[in-house]
């Protein structure tokens, strides 16, 4: 189909617009024809009623503009900012647009499908680093080792080729070594009061699931740890299964195929879930939108506050004001740390003593890494416990980076090692004939970053190998830890 935008009809181009939107394709070719069309609609537009513009309304005293709903999300292009909303514009539902007035209008009933959407955020006070903070994300210290970029570490394609940093990032992150905070309880207290409609998060620490919020109530945006899959076959693997190869920090292997097993997290290079997209449109359904500890940086993630109606009330709980939140008539904003947030609203509905009884359950959660754990250390001794003084949130944060960084830089600079021995081992060895000599060069190797058990030994080191360490390789090069002691 050829657009000839400068012959058509203002109609003619209503018309193949309406063609185009009914046929409801997503190829490349067809928005743009419609991208077209719709520029020529709008060109013609203004020109006629381009005298009207010289008489537009003066800004200040314009009405509060907000891109809300399907149509805005379609026409939104990014996680544009504006300008906060004018205090003398009032709101159209809270009586205020205040914690008082967010709480009144809570306990008033109104507030009966509560949309919740969260990030990274909300569990940096158990000890998880969030992603992108410039000095203490997960990001900026992995950028320091000897990855091609941070993110590879979450790039389906370096995964296949070496799945042992993810792994080590796994075996720090797993699920049972945290306990979720105050504000994955909250959640839950909504969830119990009946008032939760859905949860969308882009964690995959599964904290919200640890704090008793049900499976059918959260949509996790980026998958989580919750379930893992063949990248080969798809099969499901047994939860047991990959618990035990973590914990043993080993590779895990398909029962089916033998091919690699991850956790349905979603990479770089993947399509989100499908129950993201189904549940996409719940936010126009809802009555409020708490908005919690997230940049809203990621697409499509981002654009799901624009998603609700309206006149629907928006409270953003943040360090900082992002996503435009706070230019809507009956936006709230309630800025600083998650977990003081969550307690100041619970208070000003009267919930805070039922929050701190649920929190209070969660005490149990990491209870087995608490042994060894030092103390301060997220899973650590309880209080009152005859230990050492308690570390601040930042020191515990630090040391579990610390910690985190210390283990995939063995695993990058031990695996080149352990690459070195495979390829020694597999080279040609000095045989009578030719078929012999033949034979040894063409001998596969399909697992070159773990052993035949699929063991991760050569990566994590543990004390005792320290003690004893590998045989020498048949190869003529020494390892890395001879050249030491020589």
């Amino acid at each position: 189909m050829t657009l000839a935008c400068s012959q058509q009809t203002h109609s003619d181009a209503l018309e193949q617009f309406r063609h185009i939107f009914q046929e409801r394709s997503t190829s490349p070719t067809t928005i743009r024809h419609a991208i077209n069309v719709l520029r020529y609609i709008i060109t013609v537009i203004g020109r006629k009623h381009k005298s009207r513009r010289d008489q537009a309304v003066p800004i200040s005293k314009a009405k509060p503009s907000r891109q809300r709903g399907p149509i805005g999300q379609f026409f939104k292009m990014g996680n544009e900012e504006s300008s906060p909303i004018d205090e003398s514009v009032p709101p159209q539902t809270l009586s205020s647009r205040t914690l008082e007035g967010l709480a009144e209008y809570i306990k008033s009933g109104k507030a009966s499908k509560i949309v919740v959407m969260t990030g990274a955020g909300i569990s940096t006070s158990a000890g998880i680093p969030d992603f992108r903070s410039p000095e203490t994300g997960l990001y900026a210290n992995l950028a320091r080792l000897n990855l091609p970029y941070a993110e590879a570490v979450f790039d389906i394609s370096f995964f296949k080729q070496n799945p042992e940093p993810f792994y080590t990032l796994a075996h720090e992150l797993y699920p049972g070594k945290y306990r979720p905070t105050i504000t994955h309880s909250f959640i839950r207290l909504l969830h119990d009061k009946g008032l939760l409609l859905k949860l969308f998060t882009q964690n995959i620490d599964c904290l919200e699931r640890e704090a008793g919020v049900p499976d059918d109530k959260i949509v996790e945006a980026h998958g989580s740890f919750a379930r893992q899959s063949c990248i080969e076959c798809k099969h499901p693997y047994p939860e047991d299964d990959i618990k035990r190869h973590i914990a043993a920090k080993e590779i895990p292997r398909c029962h089916e195929c033998q091919g690699l097993v991850k956790p349905e997290i979603v990479f770089f290079g993947e399509q989100l879930p499908q129950a993201f997209f189904e549940s996409r449109m719940l936010p126009a359904q809802s009555d409020l939108c708490v908005v919690m500890g997230t940049s809203l940086t990621v697409q499509p993630f981002a654009s799901l506050p624009d998603a609700t109606r309206g006149r629907t009330p928006r409270v953003l709980i943040n360090k900082e004001r992002v996503g435009g939140l706070g230019n809507g008539t009956d936006d709230v904003l309630l800025l600083g740390d998650c977990d003081d947030g969550v307690k100041k609203l619970a208070e000003a509905c009267g919930w805070l003593e039922e929050l701190k009884k649920l929190w209070a359950e969660t005490a149990g959660v990491g209870k087995d890494e608490a042994e060894s754990a030092p103390s301060g250390a997220p899973g650590g001794a309880p209080d009152g416990a005859p230990v050492g003084p308690a570390k601040s949130k930042d020191e515990v944060l630090e040391d579990e980076i610390e910690k985190l960084t210390k283990e995939v830089d063995e695993t990058l600079t031990l695996s080149k090692w352990h690459e070195e021995k495979v390829r020694g081992e597999i080279m040609p060895k000095p045989a009578d004939g030719a078929d012999a000599a033949a034979s040894d060069v063409l001998r596969p190797h399909s697992q070159p970053h773990a052993d035949e058990k699929g063991n991760l030994g050569h990566v994590f080191v543990s004390e005792a190998s320290k003690e004893a360490p590998p045989p020498p390789s048949s190869s003529a090069e020494q390892t890395p830890k001879e050249k030491d002691e020589s």
